[in-house]
């Protein structure tokens, strides 16, 4: 089978490759019900050629040509034909003919040509939009469902029917906020709340389930009568830094508008097994907020979100180093390709150094979404990807934390479903999110006409230079998959023994995503059987008279020479030539104009060699509409040009 490409032309017309002979194809007509059964193997591309030889000229027909070698990967022949295609109507072609023209240069190595068509194809596809619509305005929906599935997540059930949120990892607990012993449901308005009882508590976790058990305050000397939360711990377990409203030694502030601002917090376990009284870290300021600690693997910088002066945003995530003796430095603001002018909160950072942290100002489901990037070694941020379903979903989900050992985590979400306002989710990393820019292309082959899989078809996927990439054949459900770069241009061509082949063009876009690009492919070999419309089986054109006339016109010259070709291979084959109007206008005359392009259509096949006795032509006017078109009844132009048809119905051969 010959190497091909991808993508299903519109109207692809039958090319012959059966293996056997005119003399072997009449015997088995012979055997088969000399009526509705009947069929007749028509092979379009010798059709095709017989028109063209000639001297007819028509868009469709070179194009039709061109195709039907192009899909057989013979780029030589179909050199020929495209190069005639350009020659007339180099202007008033699809952008996909240049590319197929350009391809087809360089078989015969017309190299600088194939350069100049290049240029004319991508210029034409920028005013399509379609690699610019993918490029600059990526369907970010499809980017999320490329990353979706990636976590198996459930509600854990040490949730209270309150707040509960903010998971951080303490040894073999889990420490977490929560308003369970309050009585009141404290709601959280993105990254925090101004109502107090939210204290931190701990809980074991359970080795094998991940579920969290025999919960409890975590410390009455940290906890106080306002909020406490989103802790974090070093290595070691003796350093916690954690938020808490600005109250500290029975002192409550408030900023210069009498708003009282967070926090972050330091204590330190003593020899004596008790933690320290809490400090206010050096970074604090009761005119801002500072917010949701995290801790570098080697606890050698400190993450956390803040309000600031000079962020981008309503709070954006933050750095600042560590000293050896536990001060900080100066803290960096992470940048515009995480920081929007949204909220960013929430950071982690894993063991092996990526990013983790919750936006509403990225692109994502709905409220707060989580998203992960890397972080070299001097800070510089990667690609951003939103952690997709069931990560994510359109409510707040937030305060992720996992471990890359076992990949098993916890997060936050007020989604549906949960047991109180926020609640604590655990999961199961089943595959890494794909930080890199990736396109996964996917789609099962069929039959067009029928619909039915094609197993052991062959899908192969070439480079924009035509190279072959890939290729596979299809299994017994007929689906393909291929992994590519972004940003890239790609084809796909399916093919299978007695079809033609199927191509498509694909302009991968520049953020991660699946495409899914079905493929259909045609019967090489049409069957025609006796009642049925040659029309249809060769794909024609419409066949148009000028208003009110019935002679025939240059441009339906070309589709009838299609129609005698038949004719003049199938020498028994009779034809009846029915042709319809629409339902405008005097029904009468309808029936007489008609009946004139019928007549008009016959006594022109005859002029071309074809015996008056084999066909028979009438008009039916508007008597037989294929829709709802009939009188009185408004419809569209498309609806009416339905309805104004001619037929070629066999009547036999």
């Amino acid at each position: 089978m010959k190497k091909k490409y991808i993508y299903a032309i519109l109207s692809i017309l039958f090319f012959s490759t059966l293996a056997f002979s005119q003399q072997k194809q009449e015997r088995q007509i012979q055997k088969i019900d000399k009526k509705f059964n009947k069929f007749a193997y028509i092979d379009a591309q010798k059709i095709l050629q017989k028109v063209a030889q000639e001297g007819y000229r028509s868009k469709d027909l070179f194009q039709k040509l061109g195709d039907s070698y192009y899909f057989n990967a013979d780029y030589i022949n179909s050199n020929v034909w495209y190069a005639e295609l350009m020659i007339d109507y180099i202007n008033d072609v699809t952008p996909e003919y240049y590319f197929r023209y350009a391809q087809s240069l360089k078989s015969v190595q017309r190299y600088d040509e194939s350069d100049q068509m290049m240029s004319k194809f991508y210029a034409s596809k920028g005013k399509d939009s379609r690699a610019e619509r993918y490029q600059n305005q990526p369907d970010y929906l499809r980017a999320i469902n490329f990353q979706s599935g990636r976590y198996k997540v459930k509600n854990i059930k040490a949730n209270s029917a309150y707040s509960d949120f903010g998971p951080a990892y303490y040894g073999k607990e889990l420490v977490f906020a929560s308003s369970r012993d309050t009585g009141l449901v404290a709601k959280r308005v993105h990254q925090w709340n101004e109502k107090p009882f939210l204290d931190l508590y701990k809980g074991k976790v359970k080795e094998k389930s991940k579920e969290v058990v025999d919960v409890e305050k975590f410390n009455s000397k940290l906890n106080t009568k306002f909020h406490e939360s989103n802790a974090v711990f070093t290595k070691d377990l003796k350093t916690v830094y954690f938020t808490r409203n600005n109250y500290n030694l029975g002192k409550y502030k408030k900023d210069d508008n009498g708003t009282n601002r967070l926090k972050i917090y330091k204590s330190v376990l003593k020899d004596n097994g008790k933690w320290s009284n809490a400090k206010s870290i050096s970074l604090n300021n009761d005119q801002y907020s500072l917010a949701h600690p995290a801790l570098s693997p080697d606890d050698k910088k400190l993450y956390f979100s803040s309000d600031m002066p000079g962020g981008y945003g309503l709070s954006d995530i933050y750095e600042v180093t560590i000293a050896e003796d536990g001060s900080l430095g100066k803290p960096r603001n992470l940048g515009a390709s995480i920081n929007t002018e949204g909220s960013e909160n929430f950071p982690f950072i894993s063991k092996s150094g990526d990013l983790y942290f919750s936006s509403n100002g990225h692109i994502g489901l709905g409220g707060l979404d989580l998203y992960v990037t890397s972080l070299d070694e001097l800070g510089n941020v990667g690609a951003i990807v939103n952690l997709g379903e069931p990560a994510n979903t359109p409510q707040d989900d937030f305060s992720f934390i996992v471990n890359e050992d076992d990949k098993t985590g916890y997060f936050s979400s007020n989604r549906t479903g949960g047991k109180g306002d926020d609640d604590i989710y655990k999961f199961i990393q089943l595959e890494y999110v794909k930080e890199k820019c990736e396109i996964i292309i996917t789609g099962v082959v069929t039959d067009k006409s029928s619909g039915e899989v094609l197993p052991n078809a062959q899908v192969t996927l070439f480079d924009s230079n035509n190279a072959i990439v890939e290729t596979v054949v299809v299994g017994p459900k007929a689906n393909y998959e291929f992994v590519v770069e972004c940003d890239k241009n790609y084809f796909l061509r399916g093919d299978k023994e007695t079809y033609n082949s199927a191509e498509e063009l694909i302009t991968t876009p520049a953020i991660s995503e699946t495409i899914n690009v079905p493929l259909q492919l045609e019967k090489t070999i049409r069957k025609a059987k006796i009642g049925e419309d040659l029309g249809k089986i060769l794909n024609l054109n419409p066949i148009y008279f000028d208003f009110d006339k019935y002679n025939i016109r240059y441009d339906a010259s070309v589709e009838l020479a299609k129609v005698i070709a038949v004719m003049k291979e199938y020498p028994t084959m009779k034809i009846d030539v029915r042709s319809h109007t629409d339902s405008r206008g005097n029904d009468n005359y309808n029936e007489i104009l008609s009946d004139n392009r019928a007549k008009s259509t016959v006594k022109y096949i005859i002029s071309k060699g074809i015996g008056k006795e084999r066909l028979t032509g009438k008009g039916y006017g508007e008597k037989q509409p294929v829709n709802k078109c009939i009188n009185d009844v408004p419809c569209s132009e498309e609806e009416h040009q339905l309805n104004r048809r001619s037929e070629f119905i066999i009547l036999e051969y």
